[in-house]
């Protein structure tokens, strides 16, 4: 269950992207979202891209029972404020672990996130998606998050 939290004190992109993504995996919705700009662009490349109160509503599913989000950041780099990130996501959807590989492009402004943009491929998340299914039925089967020092996929 998500509290209104305020925003962590930040003072780079990079700590801005890092603070959304530890919030969204703790899960504190209202914390990533204190992060985020009104104007909002977010977009998983290939489906329609979200203002900000669609992607409230999308992201607080990480709150429901049986749900939820992790992330390793495998690299992370900045130019002034595009962040741009490489990392393996865990997201919980009814109990089913889907473990994916993401590159994600961030805008920041004044400590806001203007702009969030996943790539990902859509047979790795058919895979991981059956790999989830499998895990129910036989448990040694789920994925298990990579440590940050792990090499990221696709290397």
């Amino acid at each position: 269950m998500s509290s209104t939290s305020a925003p962590p004190s930040v003072d780079t992109p990079v700590a801005v992207v890092e603070a959304f993504l530890e919030a969204l995996s703790a899960p504190d919705v209202d914390a990533a979202m204190a992060l985020v700009d009104e104007s909002i662009a977010y977009t998983n490349v290939s489906l329609p891209t979200m203002d900000r109160t669609a992607m409230r509503q999308f992201l607080s599913g990480v709150e429901e029972p049986g749900s939820g989000f992790d992330v390793t950041i495998h690299n992370i780099s900045a130019d002034g404020g595009t962040v741009l990130t490489e990392r393996t996501d865990l997201l919980v959807l009814r109990g089913i672990k889907v473990q994916i590989w993401v590159c994600g492009r961030f805008e920041v402004v004044d400590g806001k996130i203007t702009v969030w943009r996943d790539y990902f491929d859509w047979l790795d998340i058919a895979r991981a998606a059956v790999r989830g299914i499998a895990a129910r039925f036989k448990p040694e089967l789920a994925p298990s998050m990579p440590s940050k020092d792990d090499e990221a996929p696709g290397r």
